[in-house]
């Protein structure tokens, strides 16, 4: 737990509020007599923290913007994709603690899973230092790393644009293929291409399979324009 908490920035005084917020209900229901809750309530609690946290942010930051532009930041802030990739720059899947089923499944590198264990760290946060260290910490791996810009950007459905130009001409089709792979189990590289009625067009590469279909869109995208 020792290399998570310096990764995190944060040192707990109740460890045992970290334990849990690594423990997936999978592991949960396999030790069932251990008096092992998962760490879903600690989700539920986080995604709220995560939620006034940012909303916060934004408020500040953004003094005459309407509810709808603040709520749309928000949510690209906030997405799966987002803390996927927060709990990939933590590492966090080595600490997750699974069931057998959900290990051999690939688990640790679920982005759901993923996701749902950030929001769990950071309400472990919350209740064992306060809004202030869970402010800190959000700040830390999510707020001050996941500038707007980026965020609007990496959010952009590049699969879509590039099916909205191709389908300018009649008998267009397009497919996307995963190409090759790399890197760790908790912080895979995919590369994808992408193929304009059989000839390549555009290829690209990402921390999820999704992302990197996203990238080859953009390079395909890029080329056609």
């Amino acid at each position: 737990m020792q290399a998570l908490e310096e990764k995190l920035g944060y040192h707990f005084h109740n460890v045992a509020l970290l334990e849990e917020a690594l423990r997936h209900s999978s592991y949960a229901n396999e030790h069932r007599g251990a008096n092992r809750p998962s760490n879903e309530r600690l989700e539920f609690l986080g995604d709220s923290v995560l939620g006034f946290v940012t909303a916060d942010y934004l408020f500040a930051k953004h003094p005459t913007a309407p509810e709808g532009e603040l709520t749309r930041i928000r949510a690209l802030l906030v997405c799966e994709d987002s803390l996927h990739e927060v709990a990939q720059r933590l590492e966090l899947g080595r600490h997750l603690l699974l069931g057998n089923g959900e290990e051999s499944g690939g688990g640790r590198t679920r982005a759901s899973i993923l996701a749902d264990a950030v929001e769990a760290v950071f309400a472990a946060v919350y209740l064992d230092g306060g809004i202030e260290e869970a402010r800190k910490l959000i700040h830390r791996v999510l707020l001050d790393t996941e500038r707007e810009d980026i965020a609007e950007e990496k959010r952009r459905d590049y699969k879509t644009l590039l099916q909205e130009y191709v389908q300018r001409s009649p008998n267009q089709t397009l497919t996307y293929a995963m190409v090759g792979e790399s890197g760790p189990d908790h912080a895979k590289t995919f590369l994808a291409e992408v193929q304009l009625n059989g000839t390549r067009i555009g290829s690209g590469s990402g921390h999820s399979k999704k992302e990197a279909e996203q990238m080859a869109a953009r390079d395909a995208m890029e080329k056609l324009a």
